[in-house]
């Protein structure tokens, strides 16, 4: 049970709360399309990808950045450098959980399956693009918008605008908060020849960056309202969702980034499900 809780945590399965409520929307939209019906196995297949991919991208970020997690003190006891899990166990525990993701993909479709490799190419990359490009938050919000296109091709097998359009928001909104909770890191970054927003235009203005960025998102979350035709009670959804964006930058300034976590987990968790919610009720009314 032990090891268990171990390997739970390393992968922060309660991370999941951002992607798998966008990819609920993806899945609603496709079982919502004319001659498509909602079939639970499906839905199964659709939640065992994101839980396969999501399980190989951390533990293979907390490998591949171990000797980093192990120098910063806001990191240092994390698994791996902590003794908690072993370094190649956790690299074992990512090949596994890949393999487990690609399997699934076939059991869906052949184009799944052939697109599989593309995103772990995205989800595995990300943990290497900070020793290289401050964007590196923006390729994590890559990753994360997969989910919403991901589960609608999963039902549909075809690429469509309204899908897109989610997947977009989910970069512009996990874009703009990672750069947020890399605040704390700012002078380790710069310290160690690390790359992020705040370590390259510092705090000040990577606060202000990353509330463009969420403008922005706010915007595309009414826009694809308007386009798809949404009801009033995805606006609602909608409504609560940029309050959330607005609340997570109303309690993070230049001058105090102490609730950094409280944003990043507590507020955008809560944020996705609200969304995910009333855009699934919103679909199926």
């Amino acid at each position: 049970m032990s090891h268990i809780k171990n390997y739970a945590s390393l992968v922060k399965i309660s991370h999941t709360i951002f992607a798998l409520p966008f990819a609920m929307i993806g899945y609603t939209l496709g079982v919502t399309q004319p001659g498509q019906i909602f079939q639970p196995l499906m839905l199964l297949f659709v939640v065992l990808c994101m839980f396969f991919a999501r399980n190989a991208a951390m533990s293979f970020n907390r490998y591949a950045d171990r000797k980093f997690d192990a120098a910063n003190a806001r990191t240092a006891n994390r698994e791996i450098p902590s003794g908690t899990v072993r370094p190649q166990h956790a690299l074992a525990f990512c090949i596994v959980n890949a393999i487990l993701f690609c399997a699934t993909t076939l059991i869906i479709s052949r184009l799944c399956f052939v697109l599989s490799p593309i995103a772990l190419a995205v989800v595995l990359g990300y943990s290497y693009t900070k020793r290289f490009t401050a964007l590196c938050h923006f390729i994590l919000g890559l990753g994360l918008s997969l989910a919403p296109i991901g589960a609608y091709i999963a039902v549909t097998g075809a690429f469509t605008l309204t899908p897109l359009m989610f997947s977009v928001i989910v970069l512009l909104w996990s874009g703009g908060f990672d750069i947020l909770y890399a605040l704390p890191d700012e002078d380790f970054d710069k310290n160690t020849g690390l790359f992020s927003i705040p370590s390259a235009i510092g705090r000040h203005r990577a606060l202000w960056l990353s509330s463009i960025v969420h403008v922005i998102c706010a915007a595309l979350v009414i826009l694809v309202g308007y386009q798809a035709g949404f009801n009033v009670i995805y606006y609602i959804g909608a409504a609560l969702f940029i309050g959330c964006l607005i609340y997570q930058h109303c309690i993070i300034s230049s001058k105090d980034i102490s609730r950094v976590n409280v944003a990043f987990a507590a507020v955008n968790g809560v944020a996705s499900i609200i969304f995910s919610t009333f855009c699934t009720i919103s679909l199926l009314w």
